[in-house]
């Protein structure tokens, strides 16, 4: 089994603070596998294979360099202990198709899709500049792209409803294609032939970052307000 290491909380993002707080060298040594944001909002991480990708809202993929900030990420070891091989799978049927193999609500759950898709839609938000707005505020400042008949991996979590507000309760996927040209956040995806593979995490290291005067000083906003802005964001 291995844990979940977590830099920051989706609760901080929901309140504009989009600060990075986590050079993206220190995140990798606790996982090769994950999802996350760079500092200002600025695009959409994507960890595979120990690389971190940056999936950016004109559209282009690079990979972050060490020394830059992130203020958000989830990140594991990764060992998939289990796999199944599906002729197609819809995004919306993830959560279904998962729980026919294994027992997982109260658990976070690494999960990994990689094979051909027949569509994938994803969004990237542009990056934010101080004085940050909230995470309901930058909706308008997104891009949504498509792209039909193409490899690549869906990299994400499923996180407990328990842990809403650390985290996005339930399913949170991010998509890179197979020649690292095209990610983001997963809208919707429709497959053809893929392996998903997933992986129980029986722990959850949250790292808070205590040295940021932003954050230690942050009112954080009710948990309703989280609720929603979280939903209106996924």
């Amino acid at each position: 089994m291995a844990k979940l290491f977590q830099h920051g909380t989706l609760a901080m993002l929901v309140d504009g603070l989009f600060g990075g707080t986590i050079t993206a060298s220190k995140l990798l040594k606790h996982g090769d596998f994950g999802i996350g944001t760079a500092e200002g909002l600025n695009g959409e991480l994507i960890i595979l294979d120990g690389v971190a990708y940056q999936a950016l809202a004109d559209g282009t993929v690079k990979v972050l360099k060490g020394d830059e900030m992130l203020p958000f990420a989830n990140v594991n070891v990764s060992n998939f202990e289990g796999r199944v091989v599906l002729p197609g799978l819809k995004m919306d049927d993830v959560d279904a198709t998962l729980a026919k193999e294994l027992s997982y609500q109260n658990t976070f759950v690494a999960i990994k899709i990689s094979g051909t898709f027949k569509a994938v839609q994803t969004r990237v938000v542009k990056e934010q500049q101080r004085p940050y707005p909230t995470l309901s505020e930058t909706a308008s400042k997104q891009q949504v792209f498509d792209a039909k008949n193409i490899k690549g991996t869906v990299v994400g979590y499923y996180t407990p409803a328990l842990f809403q507000g650390a985290g996005v309760g339930g399913m949170h996927l991010h998509f890179i294609d197979a020649q690292h040209q095209f990610g983001g956040h997963l809208l919707d995806f429709e497959s053809d032939k893929v392996k998903l593979s997933w992986q129980l995490l029986d722990g959850f290291d949250l790292n808070l970052p205590i040295q940021d005067s932003e954050f230690m000083k942050h009112k954080p906003s009710d948990m309703g307000i989280i609720r929603q802005s979280i939903s209106e964001s996924e």
